[in-house]
């Protein structure tokens, strides 16, 4: 039970920083900063393979399976995003 409080703790805390550093981002940094988180999410999408194809038991092949449909969406929307914003730094003709 105690680390079942510690592990939420730590979760709620995460996701307090988390929001107080991106609101706090200037437009100019966000494309460098997508791109990073992108490529972290390329990492993440390659440990959700891995989890997925190690299949030891049902649930952890399931839940791989999951995380490898939500990394691949995360991945995809993320250069969706970051190839529209250097759009709009591109010269109109």
């Amino acid at each position: 039970m105690e680390i079942l409080i510690s592990s939420i703790t730590i979760f709620v805390l995460a996701i307090f920083v988390g929001f107080e550093i991106i609101t706090k981002i200037p437009p100019t940094l966000h494309t460098p900063l997508m791109s990073g988180a992108n490529a972290i999410s390329g990492i993440t999408l390659v440990g959700a393979i891995l989890s997925a194809g190690s299949q030891q038991t049902l649930l952890t092949t399931v839940l791989g399976g999951l995380a490898v449909v939500f990394a691949t969406i995360n991945v995809v929307g993320g250069f969706m995003v970051t190839n529209r914003m250097l759009e709009m730094f591109k010269k109109k003709s």
